[in-house]
């Protein structure tokens, strides 16, 4: 169904949905999805609004033009989307594979509305997967004593192939501040929710011995601060004492490829409202 996805938020006050609703219903625009909410604490309101269409009398850049002046008086930070126009994601990975073949096989399925335009590395493991796929992969040395150059051509690529959205899936290094920064918004990554309790390497060992009865994965948005962005989404398995490190490693895979397919898609969906270091998701 082709929609226009109106996302915004602003100070809370009386009539807001009104007067968005009222500037929609004036030019013919059908609402097939409304969602809102306002925080108590901040006073603050959050919405997305779908619209189909066909049904309005106006342009999508006319009708752009129509609601600046409201935006502007109603102090909204907003966007309007055409979902018929797809986010070009750039997926960067490292040797774990579960994560990326996921989602290549959830956009090749039709699943994941979007485009990959090209899939970056720092290894060579997971070309023949990426290219069965017709996907250019991109395989960028990420130096240990000098990484900054790597980085660059890392930026390079995202520029040159128009990237809207930037997926970590597994990739094992760390995004420069400056990157982070350009990006804000525009980069997810997975990671198991252990942390910060378990910190470092082979953290299902750690988790392990602890006797945890939990083991999760948190989806969330890169920002220089280590794994601390803004949560898109998370879930859990339980585990007891039968369980072996093996079984845990394997639902903590399942569990990163679920949440990491959530949280792409609400972002795909223009479902993600970031406030603070805190997410809407509707």
């Amino acid at each position: 169904m082709h929609t226009y996805r109106l996302t915004f938020d602003c100070p809370d006050a009386i009539g807001i949905v009104n007067q968005v609703s009222t500037l929609i219903t004036k030019h013919k625009g059908w609402i097939s999805d409304a969602s809102q909410h306002g925080d108590d604490e901040t006073k603050w309101f959050f919405s997305r609004i779908e619209i189909l269409a066909d049904s309005l009398d106006v342009s999508l850049e006319e009708f752009r033009e129509l609601l600046t002046p409201l935006a502007e008086s109603l102090n909204l930070n907003w966007k309007l989307e055409d979902s018929s126009v797809p986010k070009k994601v750039i997926m960067m990975a490292s040797k774990g594979t579960h994560c990326l073949t996921d989602l290549l096989d959830r956009w090749h399925s039709g699943e994941l509305n979007c485009e990959i335009p090209c899939v970056i590395s720092n290894h060579d493991d997971m070309r023949g997967i990426v290219e069965h796929y017709g996907i250019p992969y991109h395989k960028v040395v990420i130096e240990k004593d000098n990484k900054q150059p790597g980085f660059d051509e890392v930026e390079r690529l995202i520029e040159e192939y128009q990237g809207d959205t930037v997926v970590l899936a597994r990739y094992m290094q760390i995004l420069p501040p400056t990157l982070c920064a350009k990006y804000k918004h525009k980069v997810i990554n997975i990671h198991h929710s252990f942390l910060p309790s378990f910190i470092g390497a082979k953290p299902y060992h750690q988790a392990s011995i602890r006797g945890v009865k939990l083991i999760g994965a948190t989806c969330h948005y890169v920002t220089e601060n280590l794994d601390q962005g803004p949560i898109i989404e998370q879930d859990v398995s339980r585990v007891n004492h039968g369980d072996k490190v093996e079984d845990l490693v394997r639902l903590g895979k399942d569990t990163e490829k679920l949440v990491l397919a959530r949280g792409l898609r609400a972002h795909l969906e223009d479902r993600v409202l970031v406030h603070g270091n805190k997410t809407i998701v509707f």
